[in-house]
């Protein structure tokens, strides 16, 4: 019994990896140069060996990030086992405030407040009478001045740090380096526009090139399949 049961183990096992190769070489709706991009040459990834990191490319000041934020949560419930979500914070526009938006972003990283956070953010942007509000009451200019760190740090405060904690965070070295690598990897994936999502530092999609929001999660499936194949 003993000996058949190994049998039927180690058959299974043997048949895993024919599997995914064999779905993977079916035909995908999928077209490179298309739905997605490859990156040339591939972004080094930070998560464990053996996980596929999946990367959001953002800003709690765009727009259609927070339209898209609901895509995104649905997005990460549907991720794989053998895959980890992550952020970066684009800093493209500095006249609607992205760069203090990156910065209290990283710092709520650092200070491990980020993830319980991150969709409220969009709220405290976006909402009627947002406290971080950049465009005006009429919906047709920017703030002047713009929600500033120390306005940020006060949302923040809700989380369990406090504001003057957070403000010495956000002006640190060290925030100011991951400031740094952030762009960094901007231009490494080549990309140019939010939301973007970036799959093992191999491949870059947008909602648009993958052609609407409810593709979103099936094109991610495939590709993640693709980065942990070419492991």
């Amino acid at each position: 019994m003993l000996a058949r049961l190994l049998t039927i183990v180690f058959a299974t096992t043997a048949l895993a990896p024919l599997a995914q190769a064999q779905a993977l070489a079916a035909p995908t709706p999928w077209k490179e140069g298309t739905h997605y991009f490859l990156v040339e040459p591939a972004v080094p990834s930070e998560v464990e060996a053996g996980k596929v990191e999946v990367t959001e490319v953002f800003s709690y000041g765009c727009p259609a990030c927070n339209f898209f934020n609901p895509t995104m949560v649905k997005l990460k419930k549907s991720l794989p086992a053998n895959a980890v979500m992550t952020y970066v914070p684009a800093s493209f526009k500095a006249n609607e405030d992205w760069p203090m938006f990156q910065r209290a972003y990283l710092t709520a990283a650092t200070l491990g407040i980020a993830d319980k956070s991150h969709d409220a953010m969009f709220d405290a942007v976006w909402k009627p009478n947002a406290p971080l509000a950049i465009m005006s009451a009429d919906g047709r200019t920017i703030k002047n001045p713009l929600p500033s760190i120390e306005d940020a740090a006060k949302v923040y405060a809700q989380y369990g740090v406090k504001a003057e904690d957070f403000v010495a965070t956000a002006n640190s070295f060290a925030i100011n380096a991951k400031m740094k690598r952030a762009d960094a990897y901007l231009k490494a994936t080549l990309t140019d526009s939010t939301p973007t999502i970036v799959i093992g530092g191999k491949y870059r999609f947008t909602p648009t090139s993958a052609g609407g929001e409810e593709k979103v999660v099936p094109l991610t499936q495939y590709l993640i399949q693709l980065a942990a194949s070419s492991k």
